[in-house]
């Protein structure tokens, strides 16, 4: 009998290794808490997200999807524009001749989603499946996942693709995510050309960056020529947002995040311009609140035992903030490296025998890898999330014309 592979998460991780088994004809099922999304849900503005030579882009390759990735490529220009508190640009290649060298080109979460979920037969995926428990069963390297009303079900390989709280994770390690010490708020602009020219051409073509006082403003553009904008500031307690919030997972209305002190009220009129037009396109109704979320890391030296029959991909491994993009990137190469390690198992014959230590090693590396761009990650975050984040910024970026 084949060995029943189960990989929990329909992200860029889980899919990756889905559509990367499915080219060596290996049979799994990928678990998945969301239902279907609909051509409408996949056709809406996203986070974007850069996808790196020799990780992400290595991948995109191997599962043989580079030429349809280039597709969705065109919605945001690989440039940077790097603004103080009030606006005023420090650095910006937008507009450059030359730029845009395809080394990290931009796609938006859902299309990668998409493009992704293609490569993967529908009937591998089971998708509003959550997972609610997951527990050895003292046979061989035997785990039971229990999906609630869809029943128990086990599996002799458990990849957790489940992101920051991952329930396979229990199964290795007592490790959970800690409060990074920012919050954030996601607002979305759409057809910005047309109805918000001026903001258009502050934020340029690709990314924008509005940094001071501990805090900051970023867009990027994306479908439905929508800019994506969101505000991080800094919070010491993740119980408290800021001025007016007093509970974790609380929300803010325009008034309180524009006029705080401690949120965007030195911030200049520009800016605040920009977040007050995403924050009406955003809520359903005038005096309505957005929803304010607390940031999370893995520490930075997390590891874990080994245990033969589970591991754990993406997030689930090495969640960090998105100060450096690699959190994508990291995934995916997860998911590309093992998936040759559970090729090389199958085709050995002895697939239980062959893969432990073959994982053991993956893991081993992933560890390795992760930590040095979780190094890099936080260290991005300090910078940026200084009192003058945007000049030291902005000198890096100059310096690499240099």
């Amino acid at each position: 009998m084949s060995p029943r592979i189960a990989i929990i998460g329909a992200g860029p991780a889980g899919l990756t290794l889905g559509a990367l088994l499915h080219k060596h004809a290996i049979p799994f099922t990928i678990f998945e808490l969301r239902q279907k999304p609909t051509a409408e849900d996949l056709s809406k503005p996203s986070g974007m997200l850069d996808l790196h030579e020799g990780s992400g882009l290595a991948a995109i390759r191997e599962c043989g999807l580079y030429d349809e990735f280039l597709k969705h490529t065109g919605e945001c220009a690989e440039t940077q524009k790097v603004a103080d508190k009030d606006g005023n640009i420090l650095y910006s290649d937008d507009g450059e001749e030359g730029l845009g060298s395809g080394e990290r080109p931009e796609i938006a979460r859902h299309a990668l989603l998409s493009i992704l979920t293609t490569h993967v037969p529908e009937g591998s995926i089971k998708w509003g499946h959550k997972l609610l428990s997951a527990r050895s069963t003292g046979v061989s390297t035997e785990t039971e996942l229990d999906f609630g009303p869809h029943g128990k079900h086990t599996f002799d390989l458990v990849v957790g693709a489940d992101g920051a709280w991952s329930a396979v994770r229990a199964l290795l390690t007592d490790i959970r995510p800690q409060y990074a010490g920012t919050q954030s708020v996601t607002l979305t602009i759409e057809n910005i050309s047309t109805r918000y020219p001026r903001l258009a051409a502050l934020i340029g073509r690709g990314s924008f960056m509005a940094l001071g006082l501990r805090n900051g403003v970023t867009t990027h553009r994306g479908p439905r020529d929508s800019a994506r904008v969101y505000v991080f500031f800094t919070a010491e307690d993740e119980r408290f947002g800021g001025e007016g919030m007093s509970t974790r997972g609380a929300s803010v209305t325009k008034e309180q995040l524009l006029g705080g002190k401690a949120l965007l009220g030195g911030f200049g009129s520009v800016v605040k311009e920009l977040v007050a037009v995403g924050f009406d396109e955003t809520v359903e109704c005038p005096g309505a609140a957005a929803d304010v979320k607390p940031l999370y890391m893995l520490p930075i030296c997390a590891a874990w035992e080994h245990k033969a029959g589970v591991t754990i991909v993406g997030d689930a491994a090495h969640l960090t903030c998105p100060w450096a993009g690699e959190g994508v990137n990291l995934a995916m190469c997860d998911a590309l490296f093992l998936a040759k390690v559970i090729v090389q198992a199958w085709d050995a014959g002895e697939f239980q025998d062959a893969l432990d230590p073959l994982l053991r090693q993956f893991e081993e590396d992933m560890v390795v890898r992760a930590r040095e761009k979780a190094e890099e990650t936080f260290s991005n975050g300090q910078m940026m999330f200084g009192e003058d984040g945007a000049k030291a910024l902005a000198g890096i970026f100059s310096s690499f014309g240099q």
